[in-house]
């Protein structure tokens, strides 16, 4: 379980292999606390770690993914130097800063818009059609690994603001109109939606 408050930019060190790829990420961790087997979020999605050693700078872990998650997320269009946002998995006890997140990618995004007010930087994103139920004004979604507020809502589309400091210590500030995203909905507008269908249905 995560929260979608990102803790570090890592960076792609390499990519191999072809039916199940090897991704290895640097990260200004300490393998030492990272275990075997851990949780990471990368944009958003949930992979474990399955090998590790600390370096100069931080460390280098690696992860898997198998074909499914490349095929349903943005993480196949990651190259070697592509920064990606990283996040450690919840402990019980830790502070629960955004919102809660399971780390399951629900669908890519489009950023149709990128606009300036003020110091924040607004973009619209059009989800794929089965998402748009689950995305209300002022609820939460996670866009690449990161928990934001929608602050408005259409049919076909929902707008974000972004502070500066989020901008700076994330991947977003790097996005631009045509950019793909990986989104995940509120966990509590996905049970709503549920428990609505079956009350439809009794």
């Amino acid at each position: 379980m995560f929260t979608g408050i990102v803790t570090a930019k890592g960076r792609v060190r390499s990519i191999s292999g072809t039916d199940i790829v090897r991704f290895e990420i640097e990260a200004p961790y300490d393998a030492e606390g990272i275990a075997m087997g851990a949780s990471i979020a990368h944009a958003g999605a949930c992979l474990t770690v399955v090998a590790k050693e600390n370096t100069e700078t931080g460390c280098w872990y690696a992860v898997e993914v198998s074909p499914e998650t490349l095929r349903l997320t943005t993480l196949g269009e990651l190259k070697q130097g592509s920064a990606v946002n990283l996040e450690r998995a919840l402990a019980i006890g830790e502070e629960l800063g955004g919102h809660l997140v399971t780390g399951h990618v629900d669908g890519v995004g489009e950023v149709l818009d990128r606009r300036m007010e003020g110091d924040w930087i607004v973009f619209t994103v059009k989800p794929p059609a089965g998402l748009n139920k689950f995305i209300a004004k002022k609820g939460s979604i996670t866009v690449d690994g990161v928990s934001l507020t929608v602050n408005d809502v259409t049919a076909e589309s929902f707008d974000l603001m972004i502070i500066p400091h989020t901008a700076e210590v994330t991947t977003l500030g790097q996005l631009q109109a045509g950019h793909r995203v990986n989104l995940e909905v509120d966990l509590m507008a996905r049970y709503a939606a549920r428990l609505t269908e079956f009350a439809e249905d009794a």
